[in-house]
């Protein structure tokens, strides 16, 4: 097994020597060479592994392409070896063999035809620390083609992809869904083995990551997911087939990238669970194109916002016992807007929404605004109700702009919902309570949890009410007479230039 002990850090060392190579390359240009070298070293390692043992059984198959498709390894070519494109680092032409090893792993092995990156050989590309790069690569990450290794590299793949979207902003939230995000999801819906899980806009193709993480935590294994997904946007599409070979994860993202409302790459699709993070308030969407669509069993969606697109779409594509976790901005909680408020009626009255959870401010690179996570089933456990949970006051501020929660508190809420499931949940006021479709009805469908869960009670102080009413009373007096106090010290000012108010 691969000592990754030694290698804690790399991550962050590899992004700290990387920057380096930024100069004058847009971010998105950046971002391919470094995902495409972490991509290049972990084929070239699972490659090495499998062809020495093609090698011992003496068959003569270590050429054979055949060989290592049938044990989901892409085969590499010679010039796109580690050890060669390691040993012509620091030469001069290091940027055009790294491009032409890209061009001979997508003509040997066709689902990757026109998806790896081929800019190295750019001038506006420093050869010399790119040379170092590759040095980094060779020498701090020791891959031997176990699950450990290729671990490492997955795991700075991640980081790598969270670091491209801080630094990108509102285009980084294209590709990534913040982790702990992620997470919140999985821990809630559970992926067990042999299921499908699908995401319909599916960005780097986080959502499959956790998903399997998860498994395994759990004792499932890595191939008993099926593995669906469509995204619209072709650098990303890339980055997500790429995320997924770096893992070895046999997944189906379709051909080419499409447009999932007017191109559904995944039809006949019925998924266990789906789990994704929709553009939010997303316009226009081709709704002039789609109005007898069959999905819009609940009402067309209109044109000006594909949020109940986006829902229904999920819907439709659910297994008889699937279930959705998906990111929504708040505004899909209680708009009126076109239709949405029937729509969001109808679904509640099929008795498919089973928890809506809001999540804080500041969790996203790409906004700021307050999402929720909608929890869909199509067979609820707790029939005729729902839970909801304000989570708004948890996380910490890891940065100046950025929160995340912790894995205590992802585990709060996914307990939360369990007990829910179990009819064993207490409301707790500020927090979480269980609400019946006749309650949600008085609330005019609106789904907003601070509705449902309350305000949470006070700690007592000690101070009579007559006396803290009192006191307050005055304090208010004071400030309005000092209020107008001010206001008349700033008309005089006014009026001795020449203004009156």
């Amino acid at each position: 097994m691969a000592d990754t002990q030694a290698n804690i850090g790399f991550e962050k060392q590899l992004w700290n020597a990387a920057c380096v190579l930024w100069g004058h390359i847009p971010a998105a240009e950046y971002r391919q060479v470094i995902i495409g070298l972490i991509f290049l070293r972990y084929i070239s390692a699972a490659f090495d592994r499998r062809y020495k043992e093609l090698v011992a059984e003496g068959d003569g198959f270590e050429d054979d392409p055949d060989a290592y498709m049938e044990e989901n390894i892409f085969f590499v070519p010679e010039i796109a070896r580690w050890e060669y494109i390691a040993s012509k680092a620091h030469t001069p032409e290091i940027g055009k063999i790294l491009d032409d090893a890209m061009r001979s792993i997508e003509d040997d092995n066709k689902s990757l035809k026109n998806v790896l990156p081929k800019n190295y050989a750019n001038p506006d590309l420093n050869k010399r620390v790119l040379g170092d790069v590759v040095d980094l690569f060779t020498n701090n990450i020791k891959m031997d083609g176990t699950e450990a290794s290729q671990d490492l590299l997955g795991r700075t793949y991640e980081y790598c992809i969270a670091q491209f979207a801080a630094v990108e902003g509102k285009s980084g939230g294209e590709f990534y869904t913040p982790s702990c995000v992620v997470k919140t999801l999985v821990e809630v819906l559970q992926p067990f083995n042999n299921c499908r899980v699908y995401d319909p806009c599916c960005g780097s193709g986080g959502m499959f990551v956790q998903s399997l993480k998860f498994l395994q935590a759990h004792g499932g294994r890595r191939d008993s997911i099926a593995i669906y997904g469509q995204e619209a946007n072709s650098d990303t599409w890339k980055m997500a087939k790429i995320n997924m070979a770096v893992r070895g994860i046999n997944a189906d993202f379709g051909k080419y990238h499409a447009d999932t409302f007017t191109n559904d790459l995944h039809p006949s699709l019925r998924a266990d669970f789906i789990m994704a993070n929709p553009p939010f308030n997303y316009h226009p969407w081709h709704q002039e194109e789609l109005l007898e669509d069959v999905r819009w069993k609940y009402g067309i969606p209109p044109a000006g916002n594909a949020n109940y697109a986006w829902i229904q779409h999920m819907i439709h594509h659910l297994a008889p016992n699937g279930k959705i976790g998906l990111v929504l901005a708040n505004g899909a909680l209680s708009s009126q807007t076109g239709g949405e408020g029937e729509i969001r009626k109808r679904i509640i009255q099929a008795d498919l929404v089973e928890a809506i959870v809001a999540m804080p401010t500041n969790l996203f690179y790409s906004v700021t605004i307050p999402v929720s996570l909608w929890f869909i089933s199509r067979n609820k456990k707790n029939k005729g109700k729902t839970v909801f949970i304000d989570a708004r006051k948890m996380g910490i501020m890891v940065d100046r702009i950025h929160r995340d929660l912790s894995d205590e508190e992802i585990s709060k809420i996914a307990q939360t919902v369990s007990k829910y499931q179990k009819d064993e949940l207490e409301d707790i006021k500020g927090f979480c309570a269980v609400a019946t479709m006749t309650d949600i009805e008085k609330n005019d469908f609106v789904l907003t949890p601070g509705r449902y869960v309350g305000i949470e009670d006070q700690e007592d102080d000690g101070e009579p009410f007559e006396e803290k009413m009192s006191r307050l009373t005055s304090e208010l007096s004071g400030l309005f007479a000092n209020s107008h106090e001010l206001e008349e010290q700033i008309r005089k000012k006014l009026r001795a230039i020449g203004y009156e108010i």
